[in-house]
């Protein structure tokens, strides 16, 4: 199926607030978190229904709700209701093909973006859909499949760091977006460092397997560009929302992740002017190399022509040629063809020919 953009035929004509997964399943099994924290105190369980989470919106505590699996349909149903969310949102969560958005409702705010993680295995980038939804107490997250990207955030909690134990769930959102974001200069770090490596086994042994490299470098590029301008454009939304549920010593981190992303995106947008430069040069390379043998063959091939004259003229066969029967008539020969190849050898270096 197509990277860049993914549609199932029977989803065509439903309605957009309906329940449907959309996408492709990465796990069997939903599993269900909380870690529920204040400047003092700290949880952390593995839950198995949604209505063990319900109890923590009456709580003063900053409780963080992730859930790794979103193909199923109840427990999406259950939150919708136990939150008593607008089922547009949790359609939109269920929805992995959406575009990274930000969407103010009554209740709660919801954040949708591309996270992106560099397969060493494989070598390529794989794409995950990460949903946030902001509450005043509760910041619930939805991953396709369980990873341990987040697990920085978590240490920091477990180990009782001032600023995140001291928050609420607007630092805890920026926390988790800061490091979707990481991720991407990451990603593009370890792309740009092959991309300007690259360039120097160009310019040294010019392969055919070189443009191989540029091809899928570029491609690459091209889908993570996909993936990072819409995420920029909803951390722009972002940073300018006003909402009760965003403190404004937050939504200073959110303007910094704003600088974060457009250094990404303008990393990206480099290395793909550099790739096509590089192709530039692979051509600009074998095209010279190509002149410099069709230089050096026409000089070959002009050294023989008046060889071949000679020769020519010396098997003539008429009944009267004088030199045939002078003793040294061939060595004279020789000597000719010598003294003209050198003399034109000397004559084309002259002029710089080769």
């Amino acid at each position: 199926m197509a990277r860049f953009i993914k549609k199932s035929k029977h989803e065509i004509g439903i309605s957009p607030d309906d329940l449907l997964f959309r996408g492709e399943q990465k796990i069997d099994k939903v599993l269900l978190r909380v870690i529920d924290f204040d400047s003092r105190n700290m949880e952390e369980n593995a839950i198995e229904t949604v209505n063990e989470v319900l109890k923590y919106q009456e709580k003063e505590t900053v409780t963080w709700f992730n859930i790794d699996g979103i193909h199923n349909t109840e427990i999406m149903s259950e939150i919708t209701k136990g939150f008593q969310f607008d089922p547009l949102v949790m359609a939109s969560v269920m929805n992995t093909q959406s575009r990274p958005m930000v969407q103010d409702y009554d209740n709660c705010i919801y954040i949708s973006i591309k996270m992106l993680q560099h397969d060493d295995a494989t070598d390529l980038i794989q794409v995950e859909n990460l949903s946030l939804i902001l509450t005043s107490t509760v910041l619930i997250t939805f991953q396709e499949k369980r990873g341990d990207v987040f697990e920085p955030v978590r240490e920091r909690i477990r180990k009782h760091k001032k600023r995140i134990r001291t928050s609420g769930t607007d630092y805890l959102a920026f926390a988790l977006l800061d490091i979707v974001i990481d991720n991407y200069i990451y990603i593009i770090s370890v792309l740009g460092e092959k991309i300007e490596n690259l360039e120097e086994n160009l310019l040294a042994d010019p392969k055919q397997s070189i443009i191989e490299e540029i091809n899928t470098y570029k491609r690459e590029l091209n889908f993570l560009r996909k993936n990072v301008k819409p995420a920029k454009e909803m951390i722009l939304n972002l940073s300018k929302m006003e909402s009760d549920l965003i403190s404004d010593s937050t939504d200073v981190h959110f303007r910094e992740l704003l600088d974060n992303i457009n250094q990404a995106s303008e990393s990206s947008d480099s290395y793909r002017e550099i790739l096509s430069d590089q192709l530039n040069i692979y051509h600009t390379t074998i095209s010279s190399k190509l002149n410099d043998i069709m230089k050096f063959l026409t000089i070959f091939s002009v050294i023989f022509i008046p060889l071949t004259f000679i020769a020519g003229i010396y098997g003539t066969n008429f009944d009267v040629v004088p030199e045939l029967h002078y003793e040294y008539s061939y060595f004279i020969m020789w000597i000719v063809m010598i003294l003209v190849a050198i003399g034109m050898l000397f004559y084309f270096r002259k002029r710089k020919w080769f």
